[in-house]
């Protein structure tokens, strides 16, 4: 089981708790919220939560009862890790992936029940749709009305390091206990974020230990700790994580599941604001500081200003991709940034 209670979360601010009679109250919360929040009991009568009160193996034959016939990606850690799914001493990671049916991988999860050294076992953003049969149907969201992204969340005591995500989010512990420990998306600089390409998940993470944080190696991490916020999930309670925000995720039990939901309030036809930061650094980071300079107040003006100075002397049928986007011209961006990219 993974350690209770590291000594960085002494005196560390709770997440404030909330309470939602129904969807509709949910809503009009996640509609006005600004920051984190939790709710506890939120999703206590799904039948998945009632099969992991019973035992962990109730919750897999559940799970393996309504899984389709189709190989699982699964993440395997190296033993003696603490169950962090991290880089190893040379920034290559320090777990494989293998597939395989989802029979097989519990199988593995039953063999190192009992173990000391068994490996990390997780199985990262699975979609309950594509890969079983009823599970979403029986486990019903509760944001089903913004067309969220289900996936569901499957490992031992894992322990994933602090990352940001650009879709809102609702995670919903159903198995397990979950600790969650979050930062504001400002504190970034204090985080000491890895790589942006390499990566464990996908997403930069903080480089920081927070088992065992080395305050030498990382001192602005004691400024990050004065602004972060700690949440300690029971089966059935859920945590509203806004877009951006910084969340370190440890499973403290020997079995857990987790399922979250993600969306955007967006239209989808828009482009990822981290490909716009990944072709910012080639095209930009490294000019001489005088043409970055210029290229900042050009980002000010079109982006993030974008007063109506900017196109106020243009005809409005002349106006293009300066006009409030529109999936058609969303297409023509991206047709043109593949055409360039290419060369």
């Amino acid at each position: 089981m993974a350690e209770a209670d590291p000594p960085i979360f002494t005196g560390v601010e709770r997440v404030p708790e909330r309470e939602a009679s129904d969807s509709a109250a949910l809503s009009s919360m996640l509609d006005e919220a600004a920051s984190p929040f939790v709710v506890r009991g939120l999703v206590a009568d799904w039948p998945l939560v009632e099969a992991g009160r019973k035992s962990p193996r109730a919750a897999r034959r559940y799970l393996l009862d309504r899984a389709r016939s189709v190989p699982f990606t699964v993440t395997i850690g190296e033993p003696g890790r603490g169950g962090r799914l991290f880089y190893n001493d040379d920034f290559g990671m320090n777990f494989r992936t293998a597939r395989g049916k989802l029979a097989d991988i519990f199988r593995g999860f039953d063999d190192n029940e009992a173990r000391t050294d068994a490996p990390a076992i997780y199985l990262s953003s699975i979609d309950m749709r594509l890969f079983f049969d009823g599970l979403a149907e029986e486990n019903v969201s509760p944001v089903a009305d913004r067309r969220p992204l289900e996936s569901i969340w499957i490992g031992t005591d894992t322990c994933v390091a602090a990352h940001n995500d650009f879709p809102r989010n609702l995670a919903c512990c159903v198995v397990g206990r979950r600790r969650f420990t979050i930062f504001p998306p400002e504190q970034f600089a204090n985080l000491y974020i890895g790589p942006i390409e390499n990566t464990p998940a996908g997403r930069a993470v903080s480089l920081v230990d927070f088992h065992a944080p080395d305050f030498d190696a990382f001192p602005r991490f004691a400024e990050a700790l004065k602004h972060a916020q700690v949440a300690e999930l029971e089966p059935g309670d859920a945590i509203y994580l806004p877009s951006m925000w910084w969340h370190h995720v440890e499973g403290l039990d020997p079995f857990n599941v987790l399922v979250n939901y993600w969306w955007r309030d967006t239209p989808a036809f828009l482009g990822q604001p981290q490909d716009a930061l990944n072709h910012a650094i080639l095209a930009l980071r490294d000019l001489p500081q005088s043409e970055r300079a210029f290229w900042r107040k050009l980002f000010d003006y079109y982006v993030f200003e974008n007063p109506p100075e900017v196109t106020d002397h243009i005809p409005q049928e002349a106006r293009g991709i300066l006009a409030p986007l529109t999936a058609e011209t969303a297409g023509r961006i991206k047709t043109y940034l593949l055409r360039t990219l290419s060369k």
